[in-house]
């Protein structure tokens, strides 16, 4: 693997960085593995093998080989996400400088695929996520992830970084982790080399001060920015880090992190701000980088004004709670014909947030009314809000897999709706009728291959 000759110029006076060794990891042709567990749905990863823990990710894990994932239902009844080893990094710096977790509302502003908005959600449990991303494709995809994940308190957003402004000082903690020119992922992508230029480098700089200066309104004053990158380059990494520190009044956070792990202290050259640079000859992981900061400067004051969200009607609601069981504390909400459910702590931002953006999920969708008739839908069947009810049709490997390629499957079942699952998980709804039973899982993501 050749790298570019111009990145390996620029990265001379990088702090941490030797060719000798990065040119020969990146040469090696390895490759490193890793998921990280979600821990609402715990279960025996029976068809993985992992190795050992990720050091500063709780629930990060390196497997010894990497498996065909989309042929584990597991991954698709949301147990875990297959997640790069340095971009778990987050976790420990959410740990460290916001250990106050309850009550908090944060934005992911660059989410897709979702990596790190299960991370955030798994932390954040009684706070709201918000996850946005501005490409509808790349939107639709976060949605599916985010779904899988089960997180109740989450919203997903498709909107520019722009629209966030008029959120002055909503939220406490915003992760961006910006578009950039992508050298970190060489080793796991050697076709990002050819789309890498000095030019792209730069129109990266720019694009990400562009989306840091958009965003950075809606950060309360004292609230706390992540920054990150999948870049080596100084040029998006401490110069981004000098210019928040210098121009936006930023200060930077250090963190705590232990020598054993390999990652590299660095300071920008200006003002001295914090970052940690990964590199693959001395992290189990791809390139990375991480800053921290808190927002010094005040915020305007604003009055939200809310939209008025459908709320169930009273009919409504007792037709779901005649038929579902739920946990307690949800407040049901009608959107385009389906009942949704969010804590109902968090109502009242759910309508704040409708009113300046473009909500593609909020909570979870329960069920579609057709009548006197309850349809269960697929977000509740993955979610952690359905309490026990249902019958249950456990299936083998084999037969999960043809469920969830839409395929006719052998099953025993209970006249009725029935969860499908796998290894104790659900996958999914099927409602069996006397002589078929019919296949509720999602179309646009069945297993295509067999």
């Amino acid at each position: 693997m050749a790298l570019p000759s111009a990145l390996i110029q620029s990265l001379q006076t990088a702090t941490g960085f030797e060719q000798e060794a990065f040119e020969q990891v990146h040469a090696s042709g390895e490759q490193v593995v890793s998921i990280r567990i979600n821990p609402t749905k715990p279960v025996s990863l029976n068809q993985l093998t992992i190795q050992e823990n990720i050091p500063w990710c709780a629930n990060g894990r390196y497997l010894t080989e990497r498996p065909f994932f989309t042929f584990d239902p597991l991954l698709h009844a949301g147990a875990y996400y297959v997640q790069e080893a340095s971009s778990m990094f987050l976790w420990q710096a959410i740990t460290q400088v916001v250990p106050e977790s309850t009550g908090k509302k944060v934005l992911d502003l660059c989410a897709a695929p979702g990596g790190k908005t299960t991370l955030l959600a798994s932390y954040f449990t009684d706070g709201l996520v918000v996850a946005n991303e501005v490409i509808k494709n790349r939107a639709a995809i976060l949605v599916e992830n985010c779904t899988k994940w089960g997180s109740a308190p989450l919203v997903v957003t498709n909107n520019d970084p722009a629209h966030f402004q008029s959120l002055p000082g909503f939220f406490d903690v915003i992760v961006v982790d910006a578009p950039c020119s992508g050298s970190g992922l060489f080793r796991k992508d050697p076709n990002a080399m050819q789309e890498w230029s000095e030019e792209s480098v730069t129109l990266c700089n720019q694009r990400q001060q562009r989306i840091l200066a958009d965003a950075l309104p809606c950060l309360k004053e004292g609230g706390i920015l992540i920054y990150a990158t999948c870049s080596y380059s100084i040029e998006e990494d401490e110069t981004i880090c000098d210019w928040l520190v210098d121009s936006m009044d930023m200060k930077s956070i250090s963190l705590s992190i232990d020598p054993n792990w390999g990652i590299v202290s660095t300071q920008s050259t200006n003002s001295q701000a914090a970052g940690y640079r990964f590199y693959p000859n001395l992290v189990k992981g791809e390139g990375f980088f991480l800053a921290v900061f808190q927002k010094l400067g005040s915020t305007d004051n604003k009055r939200y004004k809310a939209n008025a969200i459908q709320m169930a009607s009273k009919t409504e609601q007792q037709q779901i709670i005649d038929t579902i069981p739920l946990i307690p504390g949800l407040s049901l909400f009608n959107q385009s014909g389906a009942i949704r459910a969010i804590p109902e702590e968090w109502m009242t931002d759910i309508g704040i947030l409708a009113s300046q953006l473009y909500i593609k999920k909020a909570g979870i969708e329960l069920a579609s009314l057709k009548g006197k008739d309850v349809v269960p839908s697929h977000e509740l069947a993955l979610s952690p809000i359905l309490l026990a009810g249902y019958p249950v049709i456990e299936l083998p490997l084999n037969e999960a897999l043809q469920y969830l390629r839409r395929k006719e499957f052998v099953f025993s079942g209970i006249n009725g709706w029935n969860l499908v699952q796998f290894g104790g998980l659900s996958l999914g709804w099927a409602k069996v009728l006397p002589n078929r039973i019919n296949n509720y899982y999602p179309a646009e993501w069945r297993i295509l291959k067999d």
